[in-house]
């Protein structure tokens, strides 16, 4: 066991009990005028969510009432709103180094953030947050609302005795070395970047305090970054101080456990839904080789179990990282998106971010401060692809469906039905394909939701003759 180590005055306690989280200024941008309320379109919300990673608080809010909404999607996923480390390099990697629990970012101002929260909330999106609680900033410097750090281990919101300091490392440097060794994955420094001691229980508490800071503004669940970095234990009595969203519910909580030795995905099932990197892994061996083989797609394949799996085809590290298709694969990734979408396993997300061309770049911006989004350059919004968001609403239509009816008419192009509610059929190729697949569903003529309607499907005697356009799907429902 350690040597115990006197601990410092807590102010993290204090403060957060208290609610008086500090906020930093943030005078490079201009205060934020309300959001315009929108209402919610009645189309039908399922469970797939949006990734809108590093856009700002405002295109948030626009995408919401503009797109997710009328397309069906149920949540939006934002990046780590809390003020961060503002590097002189401005990578994207900033908003992971924490340097306090204000929310005046390089997305936006508090009010701003606010702001997006309720207009998501009025179309009917509900908000996931980015939260990084695994760690505080490595760098010492000044961060987007104005706070200066000169020593790593001293915050805002934390003291020197809140971090682990080497106790259970073998580096000097305090970094994890032995990746198999669970200690020193869980108590040492990942790429330096200070370790809360989640042990602790105001540290617990300080956590749980700027998350239910958050979920007072309108905030509906968590991706838990760096999660395999926090004992299971220490997130499930993170989460035992949480309080009710909005709605009563609980906040959803999905986890991110990185590959590796360990810990492992099953030891997170307790806490959340856990962010599956093996279905993003394998769904891009198959897209780059024989789609033929996902007739059996599913847990068997090492998967995390559906009701505990947050599938992704990419995010924001494996897009970088080649583990998984990224958006630089263009037309796969998009048709592995329709895919997992109209496969349903888990609850699925739909990544759209920036375009890059040095992996640590940062996101367009002004001086650090990212501007608003714009699809046309700078941005590969996917989640506004007509197939896509077909896919969206053929997931919502067959939810609840078993994946059969499975048929390979060649190794890249395949179809399948979710039960007889929907029938989607998929070409990996660089040429139209056309067959006559079973569909299991009644006789009559459906719109094609891929391209929107433009094209039809006539189904007779319970198949039909269909032409899957190249590198694309068609996809019909009831």
């Amino acid at each position: 066991m350690p040597t115990p180590r006197p601990r410092p005055r807590r102010r993290a306690a204090r403060l957060l009990a208290a609610g008086a989280l500090a906020l930093g200024g943030l005078s490079a941008l201009p205060a934020a005028p309300a959001t315009a309320q929108a209402a919610d379109t009645g189309v039908p919300n399922g469970d797939t969510i949006a990734n809108l990673w590093e856009w700002n608080w405002k295109s948030v809010a626009a995408e919401c009432t503009d797109v997710l909404d009328p397309a069906g999607y149920g949540a939006v996923q934002v990046a780590p709103p809390a003020e961060s480390l503002r590097a002189t390099g401005l990578n994207w990697w900033d908003v992971y180094q924490p340097y306090s629990y204000g929310l005046n970012s390089r997305f936006g101002t508090e009010q701003q953030f606010r702001d997006m929260v309720a207009t998501c909330h009025g179309a009917g999106v509900k908000v996931y947050v980015d939260a990084v609680v695994n760690h505080t900033s490595a760098q010492p410097g000044t961060g987007y609302g104005g706070t200066r750090i000169a020593d790593k281990y001293d915050t805002p919101d934390w003291d020197p005795g809140d971090y682990h300091q080497g106790d259970d490392c073998e580096d000097e440097d305090l970094t994890i070395d032995d990746w198999s060794n669970l200690s020193e994955v869980q108590n040492c420094e990942l790429l330096g970047l200070p370790d809360l001691e989640t042990e602790e229980e105001n540290v617990r508490k300080g956590i749980a305090g700027y998350l239910n800071k958050l979920t007072g503004i309108g905030v509906d669940g968590y991706r838990v970054d760096a999660a395999k970095h926090i004992p299971a234990a220490d997130l499930a009595a993170i989460e035992g101080y949480l309080e009710p969203t909005s709605s009563g519910a609980k906040p959803y909580v999905f986890q991110e456990v990185y590959p590796g030795a360990t810990p492992t995905p099953g030891d997170y099932y307790g806490t959340g839904d856990v962010l599956d990197f093996t279905y993003a892994s394998k769904l891009k061996d198959q897209f780059r080789g024989d789609i033929s083989n996902l007739e059996t797609f599913g847990e068997s394949w090492g998967f995390v179990p559906a009701d505990k799996s947050a599938t992704f085809v990419t995010n924001h590290d494996t897009d970088r990282n080649g583990y998984t298709l990224g958006l630089k694969d263009g037309a796969v990734t998009r048709l592995a998106n329709i895919f997992q979408l109209g496969r349903g396993y888990g609850t699925p997300s739909v990544y759209a971010s920036f375009t890059w061309s040095d992996s640590d770049g940062a996101p367009p911006n002004a001086d650090g401060f990212v501007t608003d989004t714009d699809c046309s350059g700078g941005w590969t919004c996917l989640d506004r692809d007509a197939g896509v968001k077909g896919a969206v609403a053929f997931h919502n239509a067959t939810d609840g469906a078993s994946y059969t009816n499975f048929q390979a008419k060649s190794s890249d192009v395949i179809g399948f039905s979710r039960g007889d509610k929907g029938f989607m059929a998929l070409n990996n190729t660089s040429a139209d394909a056309t067959y006559t697949f079973a569909t299991n569903l009644a006789d009559g003529t459906y719109e094609n939701v891929i391209d929107g309607g433009a094209s039809s499907v006539t189904v007779s005697g319970g198949s039909a003759e269909i032409t899957v356009p190249t590198m694309g799907a068609v996809a019909i429902h009831r």
